[in-house]
């Protein structure tokens, strides 16, 4: 059987993330994008002279012969395309069944500002945080209409001409990006089944911040786009990888029809210690590692079953995990990120861990250091991955709608309360007292907590301290 394409085209505008799809596209075993082939500047890209043995001159004279070589290359081969690329390309891609259609689309608000950034800036890729380029710029309203206006008419274009023809196309937004589900799902699409594990995060997202600390007249661009249906203005952009429902982590109680669906670093151990308690059994007695089928299962078997889950303040929750991951005192030490924050990142602690150098002051600078980091973690501009230790509590909660939402979402510190008044109502009349957590090692937060410390956590977790409403520390 026959590969379903023989070439294929991404149809996408500048800033819409069509470099980081590029680059995802080309990890896959058999596919390669070459850029923006049909450019009238340049070929593929702007430090290139050629491409597929064609100079631009060449390819201006003839820009079929361009288009039949990526055809009959090697491979699954294909090129980004703009409004403004070559038009005299367009009609014969989109008239080629065997020409896969890739649109690629992202709000039009974040377009229209990076590309003003970039434009300021000169940057238009980042592959080291270190390197970024910030800059505020003005908002133009009717420079912007008319970026709506140019970008909508060409996507109208397209979209109409599948559709009189016969033909479907991929749809992806910039957030699909970040899903290594649907990058081999759009493999699939063009024949190639050979599934990623990961994705290429060399390339990393250069203006993470909300719209209105990205321009110099936020008020005006609100005034500007008040008709216009814009919930994004003030919340930074999600960058975060999506998470799914860790259903073999979720915790079931012995004899209560308890479900705990635990999310890492918010009071995990304190929680399965009380539920093993109130059965009056050993923790190792309380079930899990359920299959999502076993787990619809045993639902249907204990009627009257509640779940529950719980979040803690974001600052607590990243010292714990700074403390036990990052210095390792905790079982699962991360010994490679570490090494890789002090080498590239510059938290300035032990490279081999906790030794006699230790002390509160390189506590304090180290915490510091690792909030900054998180910023920058948290919005896909590192090469590190985002753990569950301290990824957003909003994408955990998220992730569990996927198979089931919890019942109750309590804050670890209304715990000593809430957790009794469950049990009773759920037949106990005499629920345990709740444990409290064991203090962080080696230094406690509130050794080093201050202002500056809580604007960091702030500024890492901004999502999770509006969706909870989470305040200062103290």
């Amino acid at each position: 059987m026959s590969p379903p394409f023989h070439s294929f085209v991404v149809f996408a505008e500048m800033r819409t993330g069509s470099n980081l799809l590029e680059s995802n596209l080309n990890a896959f075993n058999g596919i390669e994008c070459l850029g923006e082939a049909f450019n009238p500047h340049f070929i593929g890209y702007p430090n290139k002279s050629e491409l597929l043995g064609l100079t631009v001159e060449q390819r201006d004279k003839a820009p079929e012969v361009l288009l039949e070589r990526i055809v009959k290359g090697k491979g699954l081969l294909g090129f980004r395309y703009f409004h403004d690329h070559d038009p005299r390309i367009l009609s014969q891609a989109l008239d080629d069944r065997r020409c896969a259609k890739i649109i690629l689309n992202r709000d039009p608000v974040q377009s229209y500002v990076s590309w003003k950034i970039a434009r300021q800036t000169g940057q238009w890729k980042l592959t080291d945080v270190r390197r970024r380029k910030a800059a505020k710029v003005r908002f133009d309203p009717m420079e912007f209409a008319e970026h709506c206006a140019r970008h909508a008419t060409f996507r109208q274009q397209i979209v109409r001409h599948l559709q009189v023809d016969g033909q479907t196309a991929f749809y992806l937004t910039y957030d699909d990006l970040q899903s290594v589900e649907v990058m081999n799902g759009l493999a699939r699409y063009l024949g190639v089944d050979d599934p990623l594990e990961k994705l290429d995060h060399r390339l990393k997202v250069q203006n993470p911040a909300p719209l209105t600390e990205k321009v110099s007249n936020p008020k005006a661009m609100e005034t500007a786009l008040s008709k216009r249906s814009i919930d994004s203005l003030d919340l930074a952009p999600d960058f975060e990888p999506r998470r799914f429902a860790a259903v073999p982590t979720y915790v079931i109680g012995s004899k209560t029809p308890l479900i705990f669906l635990p999310i890492r670093g918010s009071a995990e151990t304190t929680v399965t210690t009380w539920m093993a308690k109130l059965d009056h059994v050993a923790e190792d007695a309380l079930q899990s590692q359920f299959s999502q089928k076993n787990l619809r299962q045993w639902k249907r078997a204990n009627k009257g079953h509640r779940s529950f889950s719980v979040v803690c303040h974001p600052l607590v929750r990243a010292h714990r995990a700074y403390c036990a991951h990052i210095l390792g005192v905790g079982p699962r030490p991360y010994t490679a990120i570490r090494r890789t924050l002090v080498k590239r990142y510059g938290v300035p602690i032990p490279l081999e861990g906790l030794d006699e150098s230790y002390d509160l002051a390189m506590h304090r600078a180290g915490f510091a250091a690792f909030l900054t980091f998180l910023k920058s973690n948290l919005s896909s501009q590192t090469a590190i991955r985002v753990d569950p230790a301290w990824c957003t509590q909003t994408h955990a909660i998220q992730g569990f709608s996927g198979f089931m939402l919890p019942d109750l979402v309590l804050r670890e510190d209304e715990l000593p309360e809430m957790l009794p008044d469950l049990a009773r109502r759920m037949g106990h009349k005499a629920p345990p007292v709740l444990e409290k957590s064991p203090p962080d090692e080696p230094f406690d937060l509130a050794e080093i907590y201050d202002e500056e410390i809580e604007a960091l956590a702030t500024s890492a977790y901004q999502r999770d301290y509006m969706i909870f409403g989470f305040d200062r520390l103290r």
